[in-house]
């Protein structure tokens, strides 16, 4: 009877919900459907699996939407931002940031605590207080002056003590990175970075979790939580940047005829894996110019058709990688009616390999381990190419004389040729004689013969130096004609030889065109 108890007793008690303890992935997983399986090729160095027991009790555990949250923080909400310089290569390290933004005139100090900011004008009043979190004057008490391994609460969630180096006690915040089915546990201040060595993971999207917990008097408070997406790959990440004089607008892949275009590529390679690589370029721009073969990251090319061209740049490099695994034995024969008969070293025969022998074979014939593999990047991007405004040329300068004061402008009319495609706009800047400070900028619409030639008016209100830029410009491409020269109004008695004399010109022609290089404007 007392057995038909027990045995009732243990029924009744498997029905009643229990308060189960929780692990890392409960908690870090943030909702996720299902936590990944480790798999032995994703086991990251220094990381620990999420199936270890979490402290609920030194670190709370809040679900999405409990009001606790709002009241977490002194003066708002933190909100956390994760950001990593995905997409890595497989071999490379991926680095991770996660930093705090604290809310409004909140900001932190040099010893690591929370303190208002009193250049902040938020239109309310400041508290008398200035510190919103003051971690230093916990410090004072005496396990805080112990190292953390010392301390009941100086842990992680997982018990492991706080690392006992310099400053631990500024870093007021724990990270707990999560990813692959394991975790990380970090001290920080408003930031923290983790790194992590690719070798060994899967190719594909991940998802990096972080949340962070900031330091209470004997526990911890979560305060925000985070997740980002990020790549490991195969293919090396490859950005070119397109460029080409006189071309209006380089980011809509459209360019000039018969103007060369620069291309220079970009390897995404942050933890700089590749540094030491042999890295090779293979260009084809679709243009049936043929295959070039360069070692330089920058190469020109200049399409001489009209027409939309397909551009395919293939890069290669011989980067670290794993070594290929030895030759697998030969099958042992499983025929029940195979004997092997023992025999004499004496009688000439060569003995059976024992397993000592074979593992000592493979080990022999195993590769260096330093190896490389061949990684390839490919870039392909859609070119049109059009006809431009090839060349900008001021051919002759006209004063025009006017009979009025001497307060009156001095017009100058500039006529301009152009070779290539005729334009539909033209603006001029008048600036210092630097170029650095523009002064006036005047832009007209124009119509231009075939044989693109025009005429522009431009005024001048003071003596002096100028700086003229004059641009001609259509939907493809801009053309720049850049100018430097004289203004000055011409007083009585002063000729213009004698002006030019005074500034050591060599030549004036009727006070408009200098072989000095300089525009002699002369005033009314």
């Amino acid at each position: 009877m007392a057995g038909l108890c027990f045995l009732l007793g243990l029924l009744l008690a498997g029905r009643i919900p229990l308060h189960a303890a929780k692990r890392f992935r409960d908690v870090t997983s943030h909702g996720s459907a299902a936590a990944p399986v480790i798999r032995s090729q994703d086991l990251l160095h220094g990381w620990s699996p999420d199936q270890n027991m979490w402290n609920e009790k030194l670190y709370p555990v809040w679900k999405e939407g409990d009001s606790r949250w709002k009241s977490c923080w002194k003066g708002g909400q933190v909100r956390a931002i994760l950001t990593s310089d995905s997409p890595a290569l497989v071999g490379s390290n991926l680095t991770f940031v996660a930093s705090l933004v604290f809310p409004r005139c909140q900001k932190e100090d040099e010893s690591g605590n929370i303190i208002y900011d009193r250049s902040c004008k938020n239109g309310t009043a400041s508290s008398l207080d200035s510190y919103v979190y003051n971690w230093t004057v916990w410090t004072e008490e005496r396990d805080w002056g112990q190292c953390p391994n010392r301390s009941t609460h100086h842990v992680f969630p997982d018990g492991k003590p706080f690392p006992c180096h310099p400053g631990w006690k500024r870093k007021n915040f724990v990270y707990i990175f999560h990813t692959l089915g394991q975790y990380f546990p970090k001290l920080g201040r408003s930031s923290a970075i983790v790194s992590i060595n690719t070798a060994s993971m899967t190719l594909g999207p991940q998802l990096m979790e972080v949340t962070v917990y900031r330091r209470g008097h004997r526990t911890y408070v979560p305060v925000a939580s985070t997740r980002d997406v990020y790549m490991v790959t195969d293919e090396i990440p490859v950005f070119v940047n397109m460029s080409q004089k006189n071309d209006r607008n380089s980011s809509d892949d459209v360019f000039i005829k018969d103007l060369p275009v620069v291309f220079d590529v970009h390897l995404h390679d942050p933890s700089h894996f590749l540094n030491t690589s042999t890295i090779r370029y293979k260009w084809e721009f679709g243009d049936n110019s043929g295959l070039f073969l360069s070692d330089s990251p920058v190469f020109n090319h200049t399409y001489t058709l009209n027409g939309s061209f397909i551009l395919n740049l293939t890069v290669q490099a011989a980067a670290p990688g794993p070594c290929p695994r030895p030759s697998p034995a030969p099958p042992e024969p499983t025929s029940p009616h195979f004997i092997v008969s023992t025999v004499n070293s004496s009688d000439g025969a060569t003995p059976l390999p024992t397993d000592a022998s074979l593992q000592d074979r493979r080990r022999r014939e195993a590769p260096d381990e330093s190896c490389q593999v061949t990684r390839y990047g490919h870039f392909v991007a859609s070119l049109t190419i059009v006809e431009g405004i090839l060349e900008v040329n001021i051919i002759q300068m006209t004063n025009l004389q006017k009979s009025v004061s001497q307060t009156e402008d001095s017009t100058i009319d500039f006529v301009v040729t152009c070779q290539g495609n005729t334009p539909t706009d033209v603006c001029t800047v008048i600036s210092d004689p630097t170029c650095l400070w523009p002064q006036n900028t005047v832009c007209d619409p124009v119509e231009v013969n075939d044989q693109c030639l025009l005429t522009i008016r431009r005024a001048f209100s003071e003596a002096g130096m100028y700086c003229v830029n004059l641009t001609l410009g259509n939907e493809a491409s801009l053309a720049l004609y850049k100018y430097t020269g004289l203004y000055r109004r011409k007083s009585s008695r002063v000729t213009c030889q004698s002006w030019s004399r005074h500034l050591d010109l060599h030549q004036c022609l009727d006070c408009i065109h200098c072989s000095s290089n300089l525009l002699c404007v002369q005033g009314l």
